[in-house]
């Protein structure tokens, strides 16, 4: 077998092991790149409602937050509580928060809904696993060392590395050198 045609069933083999790894990786890792835009784990959706207001109110904290839950209705259990004034209260439920003012009548209600796909996601890209995952990881980046290395000499002449080939190897090894420039 010459050495061409070994490169060619090499990156033919492991591409098509490493094609679910990539998109998994890759969708996480442009998800975590805009961490500060959005959470890619979780959606917290924010509701708004008014509650039936009490002046002049001489509550302790444990009948505020039973008034509060028993005002919206809801019967979950309750995590703790938070008493940021006599008037404004924070309930904390599972995947559930409720800051009320007793005294406006002014509840928000934020509620916290898993994004399943891209927490898993997450989950393996970050390492979460540990144990044999971080194996995984290691040999999947290194299949993709051996992809990319395989990669440039699949073609031959003018088409491959020695002749355009080059060019964009130099343009892809340019690219995070002025970033480091401009960033570092």
């Amino acid at each position: 077998m010459n050495w061409r045609k070994l490169i060619r069933v090499l990156h033919r083999d492991i591409g098509y092991v490493a094609v679910a790894l990539t998109i998994i990786f890759s969708i996480s890792g442009i998800a975590v790149n805009h961490i500060d835009d959005w959470n890619p784990n979780y959606i917290v959706l924010t509701d708004s409602v008014k509650i039936k207001p009490i002046i002049d109110s001489v509550l302790t904290a444990n009948e505020t937050k039973i008034y509060v839950l028993s005002q919206l209705n809801i019967t979950d259990s309750v995590k703790s509580t938070f008493r940021k004034s006599p008037i404004e209260i924070d309930i904390f439920l599972e995947r559930k928060t409720i800051s009320a003012n007793i005294e406006t009548g002014n509840v928000t209600i934020e509620s916290v809904k898993n994004r399943e796909a891209f927490k898993m996601m997450n989950f393996l890209h970050l390492n979460n696993p540990k144990r044999i995952w971080t194996w995984v990881s290691d040999i999947f980046a290194a299949s993709l060392i051996i992809l990319a290395l395989t990669g440039m000499f699949i073609l031959k002449g003018k088409n491959g590395f020695s002749g355009r080939g080059k060019w964009f190897f130099l343009l892809g090894l340019l690219i995070p050198v002025l970033f480091l420039f401009l960033y570092y």
